[in-house]
């Protein structure tokens, strides 16, 4: 018989005390999620300490309208997402974007992640965005999938602008809120 066990996850915003959390987060989620996708030494070199220093910065003095969430276990931080104002040029007024959403890699499938990217897209709704944007790897089925079956699309748009992605093909999903 499979074991349960009873999960209670709480969210809520990120503090610059979870910066070192967040980091390991984004770099095992990347190092899991993308593993085929992306080289194996670019993964394998990915460094937590480098990415808390980021986080550090950017949850202590967030851009002006961007906001992370975080999903708690116990009080372990299981994953995260990023949100704010659209980066996209050609993003007409009113849209949002979903920077990132990454979930500890035992997490992927459980629902968390369902329900995280749920409370990003309300909380875009509630800082009065009408539509919100994404950037996913093109190759990266299982995200797009997830994306679809949360009611995006994607919108005709293909990009090579995100360096973190080594500039691989990127396409762009969308969601009237």
């Amino acid at each position: 018989m499979a074991e349960t066990r009873a999960v209670t996850i709480r969210f809520r915003d990120a503090t610059p005390a979870d910066a070192r959390a967040i980091a390991e987060v984004h770099v095992r989620s990347w190092q899991t999620a993308y593993r085929g996708e992306l080289p194996d030494e670019y993964l394998d070199g990915l460094s937590v300490d480098e990415r808390t220093s980021r986080w550090t910065e950017r949850l202590a003095e967030p851009p002006l309208g961007v906001e992370t969430l975080v999903a708690e276990d116990g009080g372990r931080v299981i994953g995260f997402t990023g949100f704010g104002p659209s980066r996209d040029e050609d993003a007409p007024a009113g849209t949002g974007e979903v920077y990132a959403i990454y979930l500890q890699p035992e997490w992927f499938g459980l629902g968390a992640g369902r329900e995280l990217f749920a409370r990003a897209n309300d909380r875009l709704r509630e800082l009065g965005y009408a539509r919100a944007t994404l950037w996913v790897l093109a190759t990266n089925e299982r995200s797009r999938r997830f994306y679809e079956r949360a009611g995006w699309a994607f919108d005709g748009t293909e990009s090579t602008h995100q360096d973190q992605c080594l500039n691989m093909p990127i396409v762009r999903y969308a969601v009237e809120l």
